[in-house]
């Protein structure tokens, strides 16, 4: 499958980082983690940490698919918010999960200063605004909802809005201080090159075909004709799940991104800052660390590949109408668009945890628009389970909730 279209702009940006080898000989290892996108490459960094020999594979060249096409903005608020996920789910579960996204934050931070990375990471606000005067009474039952829980968020009207940002067009909205981004795509490749020097094995255009557990240890098949014998398998593709799991658990999205060229404007205004608001489908937005505007949105299920991409132009217009509708004095020049996939859970939360049909395996899908953040909670999730010991948010981000 597809992930992405045309060039996303990290990727130009970035160009080819690092090459590794495909596969070619037989080998073992404690533990196989097969996706080598963000998910993965923290996943590997978590298994490294603690000590277990591991090699991570990926079909495609490193951080290729959804990693080279995200926005990355790194937000705590899951897409459903958290007084709805608590009518769902309920209050404990709801607020842990929402938790486990803010301290995903925090933990990321950290991460990146060991590491030494220069990926960008940028602690900012959030600003979540009313699209449409309706909006309003939910966005403040939320605001209310978060600041019972402990999270440091204010309500700003309009008026405020428009002073503090120059944003125009909104009827108030919530804004709060915990918020980051990051450069994934370049995220990805510090961190295997990290863990590559203190062992890590890391193969790219290696696909797997087949895997069999017997007895003590997987059987793993690869497209390159050779295989892999590994005690634990940790799946960490993405939305190519939907090709593994028989069951439909997920619905693939096709969303759009456009990034403008350096502005002569200055944008200090929104560096620190984080934007999204209530329409359906939501439009995100945030500066990049070379001055520009990045925007995305204009979000419509995903059918195939050919039709996605045959829309970009169409939805490149749209989302220049909403720059210039929210941000009329940003002079908002396209000068990279792409279309990219992503998997929408009924609830908002990532599938993480084990699936009756694959024994001795975990999966950490991080879907929807946290996917990065929950993939860092998977990483504490998954050191937990290789030790034999339970985490308290598997019966909420598992299979079978």
């Amino acid at each position: 499958m597809d992930l992405k279209s045309n060039e996303p702009f990290w990727l130009v940006k970035n160009g080819i980082i690092q090459s590794y080898p495909s596969l070619r000989e037989n080998l073992s290892c404690e533990v196989l983690v097969v996706g080598g996108g963000i998910t993965g490459s923290l996943i590997a960094h978590q298994c490294m940490e603690d000590g277990y020999d591991t090699v991570l594979i990926d079909k495609r060249e490193i951080g290729f698919g959804s990693s080279s096409a995200t926005t990355a903005m790194l937000q705590y608020e899951i897409d459903t918010p958290l007084h709805k996920l608590i009518e769902d789910i309920g209050e404990q579960d709801a607020i842990a999960s929402y938790k486990a996204c803010s301290d995903g934050i925090d933990r990321l931070e950290k991460i990146c200063q060991e590491i030494k990375s220069k990926a960008g990471f940028k602690r900012k606000q959030s600003l979540y605004f009313a699209a449409f005067k309706k909006d309003v009474v939910g966005l403040q039952k939320e605001l209310e909802a978060r600041k019972s829980v402990g999270f440091d968020v204010q309500w700003m009207e309009a008026e405020a809005i428009e002073k503090a940002f120059d944003i125009v067009g909104t009827y108030g909205g919530i804004l709060s201080t915990q918020g980051a981004s990051v450069d994934a795509f370049k995220l990805v490749h510090e961190l295997l090159e990290f863990n590559s020097r203190r062992g890590l094995r890391v193969f790219d255009k290696t696909e797997l075909t087949k895997a069999t557990y017997q007895r003590t240890t997987h059987a793993v098949s690869l497209d390159t004709g050779v295989q892999i014998s590994a005690k634990k398998i940790i799946y960490c593709v993405g939305y190519e799940s939907v090709n593994l799991i028989r069951e439909k658990f997920v619905d693939l999205i096709s969303t759009y991104a456009i990034v403008s060229e350096v502005t002569s404007v200055p944008l200090k205004k929104y560096d620190n800052l984080l934007v999204w608001n209530t329409a359906d489908p939501y439009i995100y937005l945030r500066t990049t660390d070379d001055g520009r505007m990045l925007i995305g949105g204009e979000d419509e299920p995903f059918r195939d590949p050919e039709r996605r991409d045959r829309l970009l132009d169409k939805k490149t217009e749209r989302l220049e109408t909403s720059v210039r509708k929210y941000l009329p004095h940003v002079p908002f020049i396209c000068d990279f668009s792409w279309a990219g996939t992503f998997g929408q859970t009924k609830d908002g939360l990532p599938y993480v945890g084990t699936h009756d049909d694959f024994e001795k395996s975990y999966f950490v899908l991080g879907f929807g628009g946290n996917g990065i953040t929950f993939s860092v909670a998977g990483m504490e999730m998954v050191a937990r389970w290789l030790k034999g010991k339970k985490h308290p948010l598997e019966g909420c981000f598992g299979f079978n909730r």
